[in-house]
C-alpha cells in the first residue's frame, strides 16, 4: 500500500477503512475538502513526533522550601512542597491553558504558534506529560 489521498469528503467516508488503515501503518493518508487538505495521523506516532520535537523548555527552581516550576513563552507556572508536587502542578496548568487554547486562544496572535504544544498535551496521559516535562527520553 503506498500513500492514500482521497479528493472529497464522499470518496474518504466511502473508503474509510483504506483511510484509516494507511493512517495507523503510518503512510501518507489525505483527504481534500474544497481548498483544504487534511492528513489523518495515528495518534501514537503523533504524539511520539511532538515530544521529540517539542522541548518543555520548563525551568525549576528551589524556592521557599518548595519548587517552582515555569515554562515561558505561553506563560504558565506552578509551585509544589515537593519537585515531583511542582512537575503534577505544572501538568494541570498545561492541561488548563490546552483547554483554554481550544475554546478561544488559537487564534490569538501570541498563542496560535502554540497548535503543536497543545496537540502533545491533549495526546499524552498523564505520567507522559510529566516525563516530558522533565526531559526524559521518549
Amino acid at each position: 500500500m503506498t500513500a492514500v489521498h482521497f479528493d472529497s469528503y464522499t470518496e474518504a467516508r466511502a473508503h474509510l477503512k483504506a483511510l484509516l488503515d494507511a493512517a495507523e501503518r503510518g503512510r501518507v493518508a489525505t483527504v481534500r475538502r474544497e481548498s483544504a487538505t487534511t492528513a489523518l495521523v495515528d495518534v501514537d506516532r503523533l504524539r511520539h513526533h511532538l515530544a521529540a520535537n517539542t522541548p518543555p523548555r520548563a525551568q525549576a527552581v528551589p524556592e521557599d522550601g518548595g519548587w517552582s516550576i515555569f515554562i515561558p513563552g505561553p506563560p504558565l507556572a506552578a509551585e509544589g512542597r515537593t519537585f515531583n508536587e511542582a512537575v503534577i502542578e505544572m501538568a494541570d496548568a498545561l492541561r488548563e491553558y490546552a483547554e483554554d487554547w481550544q475554546d478561544h486562544l488559537l487564534d490569538a496572535p501570541n498563542h496560535r504558534e502554540n497548535w503543536g504544544l497543545v496537540q502533545l498535551i491533549s495526546l499524552s496521559d498523564d505520567d507522559q506529560l510529566c516525563e516530558w516535562l522533565v526531559g526524559k527520553a521518549q
